[in-house]
């Protein structure tokens, strides 16, 4: 590929895609960057106004499932590249609404991979095709063991179900027309910019109002925790240095139950908040666990660091901390992100 790449990436006014697209803007100048949004609830144009004017970002609004646009977008840019990071992504709304999930995650990632086989004709050399997957795919671990990048499918949601069979087609794509194609899978990402409706800043803003901290059952499911923008570091690396057909796994080398990180959450929060300490942990509230809840997820990231060199930089407890300094010295995010009204910034920015 060229160094004066034109890259596609979808989602790229979500939590992590959001990152990924200031983290190119900013340390790839000569790029041109295409930011692909439908704006969804969970596509928020404010999370990039620091570099909304940059000259080398350009932002469109669109479906990835709509053909007709999606080929006219790769008309217009002739990209050199697609990082795909468009999806769905949290288990409760797909558990209510599964069909939503298979449009876009399913759909609407063969709709890239056909308009990126038809525009690039070939030259697969030249061009790349990087899928931003999860580790739910891998299904559920017990007390020992981790994901590997060989360990099998076993999605147990209908979320982790629609993000293998995107994974699946991707792979398809590399091995039936010889695209250049490479997919990552991370662990539970973390960090600024975050929907309040995941677990860390659903409870930071709740501790901050007052109001009940729910975790599912006993609280005794495990996740790996990534800081986002270690993410967005290790899709750097593997978009530029990877090769072709390979898949990395993302974690953060951080295992924590939920009650246990919701407790330090709770301590960090009665000390930024000058709070007496117990009185944020008094909000927790156990509800009835999620449907198919897979006990524990744990990544080996050793490929990534023996391939890419790439480590995570924080431990948790300090990227846990700086994540909530970030929400409280952005109140006015919040309040909109909650209120609904962050929905408007595309109508008075963009017509």
């Amino acid at each position: 590929m060229s160094t004066n790449k034109t890259i596609i990436i979808t989602g790229g006014a979500g939590f992590i895609g959001s990152h990924v697209v200031r983290r190119f803007v900013n340390n790839y100048p000569q790029y041109k960057i295409i930011n692909l949004d439908k704006l969804t609830y969970a596509g928020n144009l404010a999370n990039l106004t620091d570099i909304e004017k940059a000259p080398n970002y350009i932002f469109e609004k669109g479906d990835i499932c709509d053909v007709a646009f999606v080929d006219a977008l790769f008309q217009k840019y002739t990209p050199d590249a697609v990082i795909h990071l468009a999806a769905e992504s949290h288990v409760d709304r797909s558990i209510a609404n599964p069909v939503e999930f298979v449009m876009t995650n399913v759909v609407g990632t063969v709709t890239l991979l056909n308009a990126a086989r038809h525009a690039w004709k070939g030259a697969y050399d030249t061009h790349r095709f990087y899928h931003v997957s999860t580790d739910e795919v891998y299904g559920a671990l017990g007390a020992e063991g981790m994901f590997t990048e060989t360990t099998a499918y076993d999605p147990h949601s209908p979320y982790s179900a629609s993000k293998a069979s995107s994974d699946h087609f991707v792979r398809a794509y590399h091995d039936t027309y010889g695209m250049d194609c490479v997919i990552s899978n991370c662990s539970n990402n973390y960090g600024s910019h975050h929907f309040p409706e995941k677990l860390i800043p659903l409870s930071i803003n709740n501790i901050k109002n007052m109001k009940p901290i729910p975790v599912y059952g006993k609280g005794e499911n495990v996740r790996d925790w990534l800081w986002v923008e270690d993410h967005a570091r290790a899709i750097d690396d593997i978009f530029h240095k990877a090769k072709t057909g390979k898949t990395y796994n993302i974690g953060g080398h951080n295992e924590w139950t939920n009650i246990d990180l919701i407790h330090l959450l709770c301590k960090i929060m009665d000390k930024k908040l000058n709070r007496a300490e117990g009185t944020s942990a008094a909000l927790i509230t156990f509800v009835t666990d999620r449907a198919g809840h897979d006990l524990r997820y744990a990544i080996d990231a050793t490929t990534l660091k023996e391939e890419l060199g790439w480590l995570p930089s924080l431990q948790f407890e300090e990227g846990l901390e700086k994540t909530v300094d970030w929400y409280l010295e952005n109140e006015e995010w919040l309040n909109n992100v909650t209120s609904g009204a962050y929905q408007k910034y595309y109508e008075n920015q963009y017509n």
